[in-house]
């Protein structure tokens, strides 16, 4: 079936393709492609074919489970051409790419819920996210809480109606003037400031809806079994103070709705986590109105983020590395050389000295640059391995901070090496050696992706080419699984990103390795060669942890703030049944103490339940009530967190045990 809107018929129109490869036009039957499968099996096709028809040749079955695939690493509906020579996988809504699709789809479907329901609304964005959807939209109508049933009811009702997704090509012109007649001033806009060769796009979902989009989609609105409409936030069009606030529905979708059973069940378990309120719980750390998004640490996260830092700068100078600490503030001059200015300088805050301009660093890079740069160095002497836990500080805007997940100042463990081009891959193999220490001493799955030259890039394509080469060939040499993320590299190269998966099976992206071979350019970095010549190095950024706040933010919640006995602040509780065992208890704490333990005596005059529900409280690793009976025998009862109780041990056990859970970096505790 074609579609024919303004006079453009999709199944005559020319095919252009947009594959980030840049465009090219090709009618049917002109250019035959090749589309290769995971099992590097190669199917050939006429350009213009569908991601749907390659689908249905591989299995009738597979196309029906299926949701779309990923075409040369970029997410692809059923219904969109293919017009080149592709690496093809199809998805399904297990994988992320297919989550995508379906949450898409599931955006436009809740826009048209809202359309049925309050006409006059003007649409302005609605993307899929990482945990649903959301769209951004103009009403009258102040959308609350109680409206959600209503909207999730017509929701469902359009999905059941089996909509077919339609993709359309359609001249600028023409989608002007019909966004016009709909009074849709946000698409007007949106279309305008597009590039005057790009392919204009829009999705109908049969009468239902008709939005402006690039996809990717559901074949049909069929597979939405279960909604579930969460949050309502204000949004500034386009993120800018001065345009209007618009209404964001955030929503979630699914198969069936068995699943969204289980992810509600999960969103209990996410709350009971949150980090925020195990924060004030356990005392680490709080937020304030007079510095939003700039937390603050209390003794006891202090305690938690030095044994961290402690520990990783020991792991750290085992393995070579020096550390080094640079400025806060440089001047403005050093933003622009580095490439920051013109890259990231939306992102940065600004201040004047002695009348110049001077910039708070976002990153640490720079600094490290310097600090080589300060002396001649041989080839002999790299690779040369610099470690800095430096604070850095980013503009975000209010409505995107949350928690430690996402502050404006914050301290990342950045490593930068400096080496020859040949140490390239053996940096990167010692590398992932240190992050696989790391996320497995706190016992986190992680995968790897791989992300690419994006299209706001530094330097020349043939260094880029080079560098992703590498990174590739250290990856698979190692026998290491990833997934590809064209485009989404630093300005100033390729990057290996780890991602975590926590005890809420959720995936947080914390350390990355890069490759840049363009800062050493802009420095004028060099290595005197064996020949006595000048060349230049190598720059690897590394950063395990990234944003250490973030880090604990994660670490608070993959453990619900029951952190191993190392880390946590409260290790021991020691709580006396009355005065009269005040001296026991603290004989006791003083025992512990000289053993290297944090130990504490309630003396508070409370009840023996209450003190132990403050300890559970304040997720204590063990509880030692002391009364006559262990003043006597000279032996403890042990109590864990869990409530378990361990009779008649003795103190000089005791300490033993939980020094190797301590030197261990045991997670699962000793009693």
């Amino acid at each position: 079936m074609s579609t024919k809107l303004g006079g453009t018929t999709e199944s005559t129109r020319p095919f252009i393709g947009n594959d980030k490869g840049g465009f090219f036009v090709a009618k049917k039957g002109e250019i035959m492609i090749k589309i290769t499968l995971p099992d590097n099996s190669v199917r050939e096709y006429e350009a213009g074919v569908s991601v749907g028809q390659v689908t249905k040749d591989i299995s009738e079955g597979l196309h029906r489970q299926a949701l779309g695939a990923v075409v040369n690493g970029v997410t692809r509906g059923y219904m969109e051409p293919i017009n080149e020579d592709s690496d093809f996988r199809v998805v399904k809504f297990d994988d992320p790419e297919g989550k995508e699709i379906f949450w898409h789809t599931s955006s436009h479907v809740m826009a048209a819920a809202i359309q049925a329901l309050w006409p006059d609304t003007k649409f302005a964005i609605g993307p899929a996210i990482n945990d649903g959807f959301y769209y951004d939209m103009e009403l009258d109508h102040r959308c609350v809480p109680e409206d959600f049933a209503k909207i999730e009811k017509k929701m469902l009702e359009i999905a059941k109606a089996d909509h077919k997704m339609e993709r359309i090509e359609i001249s600028r012109d023409e989608a002007l003037k019909m966004f016009e007649e709909m009074g849709q001033d946000y698409k007007i806009e949106l279309i305008n400031d597009l590039p005057e060769d790009e392919l204009i796009t829009l999705y109908k979902m049969g009468d239902a809806f008709v939005d402006l989009c690039r996809g990717p989609h559901l074949e049909s609105t069929k597979k939405i079994k279960a909604v579930k409409l969460k949050t309502i936030a204000g949004a500034y069009w386009r993120g800018d103070s001065d345009r209007q606030m618009l209404q964001r529905l955030y929503g979630i979708s699914f198969e069936k709705a068995k699943q969204l059973e289980e992810w509600e069940e999960l969103q209990k378990e996410i709350e009971r986590r949150d980090h925020r309120k195990i924060g004030r719980e356990m005392d680490l750390f709080t937020f304030h109105e007079e510095g939003p998004g700039f937390p603050f640490f209390h003794p006891n996260g202090m305690i938690l983020m030095n044994e961290l830092l402690d520990w990783w700068r020991a792991v750290l100078e085992e393995r070579g590395y020096g550390e080094i600490k640079t400025p806060l503030i440089m001047n403005e001059e050093l933003w622009h050389r580095s490439g920051h200015w013109d890259h990231y300088k939306e992102n940065m805050y600004f201040t004047q000295i002695d009348e110049e301009d001077y910039a708070i660093k976002p990153m640490n890079c720079p600094g490290s640059v310097l600090t080589y740069a300060s002396n001649q160095h041989s080839y002999r002497d790299l690779p040369i391995r610099l470690a800095e836990f430096g604070q850095v500080h980013r503009h975000e805007l209010s409505g995107t901070l949350h928690g430690l997940f996402r502050v404006r100042t914050f301290t990342q463990d950045d490593a930068h090496v400096y080496c020859l081009p040949s140490q390239i891959k053996d940096e990167v193999y010692k590398m992932i050696d240190l992050a696989d220490l790391l996320y497995s001493t706190f016992g986190f799955k992680y995968s790897l992706e791989l992300s690419t030259r994006p299209d706001d890039f530094m330097g020349d394509i043939k260094d880029w080419d080079f560098a992703e080469e590498q990174l590739k060939a250290a990856l698979e040499e190692r026998g290491m699984d990833y997934e590809l993320n064209p485009g989404d590299g630093a300005f100033y190269g390729p990057k290996i990103d780890f991602h975590l998966e926590d005890a809420a099976k959720r995936t947080w992206q914390c350390g990355t390795i890069q490759l840049d071979f363009q800062l050493p350019q802009n420095f004028d970095l060099t290595y005197i060669d064996e020949n006595g010549e000048k060349q230049r190095p190598v720059m690897l950024h590394r950063a395990l942890l990234g944003s250490v706040e973030r880090f604990i933010g994660v670490l608070t919640e993959h453990f619900a703030g029951r952190f191993p006995l190392w880390l946590n602040p409260e290790q021991v509780v020691i709580i006396p049944v009355s005065d009269k065992f005040l001296d026991t208890a603290n004989d006791l704490k003083s025992k512990i103490k000289d053993a290297g333990f944090r130990v504490s005596v309630d003396e508070r005059s409370e009840g023996v339940g209450y003190k132990i529900r403050q300890a559970q409280l304040m997720r204590a690793n063990y509880m030692l009530v002391v009364g006559e009976k262990e003043e006597e025998s000279k032996l403890l009862t042990v109590r864990n967190r869990d409530g378990e109780e361990t009779p008649e041990v003795s103190v000089e056990t005791f300490i033993q045990k939980l020094s190797e859970e301590r030197d261990n970096k045991a997670v699962n505790p000793a009693f």
